[in-house]
């Protein structure tokens, strides 16, 4: 459950300024103007402050609750500028183009490709097969993950593939997410750049299905994350 104790504006008001700014391609001023238009005056500094505060929480209680995956997983990253510096968000989805995990990183090396792994093994279980592009770093730590799993006596192990076309599937489904960010010509600080993104995700997945049909209402759904 996501806490808004303390908070001075209703929650299901903070709940609808942070999807509609994750999901639509508006800035925190046009946002400012299209609540002053409804009767909610906020500022846009505050609109910022509720997604950098709420994102991440109710990305971690999709996680969750997000419909079960295939095992057979694609991995990529692609490229997000964050204080001016390209930073790198790692993202897997399976065969289906279905979200599994995502993560931004500061670098792209063996370190960051084993982080990326064993977070979205804890949240979604071993694979049995990953397809990857030429990375090294991917390369090795699925190498890593496979030589753990040898050390502690498990008989399963990642296949992996290194196959443009299998990875097609996740770098088409980067563009859903690329679409959003692209009109926020980067980010200021990388605890920002994180929250926006884990919103951008989650409306991702909204929109994928993975969260549930709810009423049809992609907002009903985003804020049944909160309860």
């Amino acid at each position: 459950m996501v806490s808004f104790k303390g908070a001075q504006f209703p929650q299901d008001v903070i709940l609808h300024a942070a999807f509609f700014y994750v999901r639509y391609g508006v800035s925190y001023r046009d946002l400012e103007e299209i609540l002053a238009e409804r009767g909610v005056a906020v500022d846009h500094a505050t609109l910022n402050r509720w997604v950098v505060r709420y994102a991440s929480g109710l990305a971690t209680v999709a996680q969750r609750r997000k419909a079960t995956t295939a095992p057979s997983w694609r991995l990529d990253e692609t490229y997000v500028k964050v204080r001016g510096e390209w930073c790198y968000l790692y993202r897997a989805v399976d065969r289906n183009g279905q979200t599994l995990d995502f993560m931004l990183s500061e670098h792209r090396d063996e370190a960051a490709a084993l982080r990326f792994m064993a977070q979205t093994i804890s949240s979604n279980g071993l694979p049995r097969a990953c397809a990857i592009d030429k990375s090294r770093a991917n390369t090795t730590a699925l190498m890593g993950m496979n030589a753990a799993l040898r050390k502690v006596g498990s008989d399963r192990r990642i296949r992996v593939y290194r196959s443009k076309y299998l990875n097609n599937t996740v770098e088409q489904d980067h563009r859903g997410v690329k679409r959003r960010i692209r009109p926020m010509l980067g980010f200021k600080s990388f605890r920002s750049a994180t929250a926006t993104l884990d919103g951008i995700e989650t409306a991702h997945m909204i929109r994928k299905g993975q969260l549930g049909s709810g009423s049809g209402c992609p907002f009903e759904i985003y804020a049944n994350l909160a309860a």
